[in-house]
């Protein structure tokens, strides 16, 4: 089993605020908890992009933009012009939400075209991709089709949830979507994630990047714990 240092965990939280009636002292403390704790990334709505890049300039934290959030119902036109946007004000990581009616309708061309497209954008500017299916509203055979589709365009990641939806991330759901995908993408686990206990088990799952707002309370509770582990955890 793989073993991790307190600081690699970290490196594996995306600090999450992506709440409508975020203030921007709100985002500008989300950035500075970001440094203080060294997490990967901030997720926040498109709109606060341009103000984390400036919050975390000369820093190795990404600025994580949400697209199409929470709901995904939005053109790959509007999608793709947003993902532009965001990157021209210093994303430096997208998170897309699927177009979710598409999938109900099985309509995996659609939905093809629609990550390729992102996937290519970001590629072109040499940032992550990430792509939310928002699995409560899924099959199992759904799932699977989105992943088989993910492992032949290759986005950075695969996502459980936005947080925003009827449910958030299951184990069951991040073995599923890595055992699809294999090593062609890694897995996001997203939604409901607020204690170490989910955390070390999602990453045991396959996680390999864990968005959550309470990235802070995990990092305390895995510190008090770091002494019986001499440090290192190994999950």
């Amino acid at each position: 089993m793989p073993t991790y240092t307190l600081d690699e965990l970290s490196r594996m939280i995306d600090h999450t605020n992506l709440h409508p009636d975020a203030t921007s002292e709100a985002i500008k403390k989300l950035c500075q908890q970001a440094k203080e704790y060294h997490f990967k990334m901030v997720a926040i709505n498109q709109v606060q992009s341009q103000l984390c890049a400036a919050e975390l300039a000369g820093t190795d934290i990404h600025v994580g933009a949400a697209i199409s959030f929470p709901l995904g119902q939005t053109s790959i036109a509007a999608k793709a012009f947003e993902v532009q946007d965001a990157i021209q004000n210093g994303a430096t990581e997208i998170d897309y939400v699927i177009n979710l009616t598409e999938a109900k309708a099985h309509n995996w061309d659609y939905l093809t075209k629609e990550m390729q497209t992102i996937v290519a954008i970001c590629r072109q500017h040499e940032v992550i991709s990430k792509v939310i299916f928002e699995n409560c509203y899924l099959t199992d055979e759904e799932k699977i089709a989105l992943c088989q589709i993910a492992k032949a365009v290759e986005p950075d990641f695969i996502k459980t949830s936005t947080g925003f939806g009827t449910g958030g991330a299951t184990i069951e759901d991040v073995k599923l979507m890595k055992a699809t995908v294999g090593d062609k993408v890694q897995v996001k686990a997203a939604g409901g994630i607020r204690d170490a206990k989910t955390f070390q088990a999602m990453i045991a799952a396959g996680a390999t990047r864990i968005g959550t707002s309470s990235g802070i309370a995990i990092i305390e509770e895995l510190k008090k714990a770091a002494d019986n582990h001499d440090g290192a955890f190994t999950f």
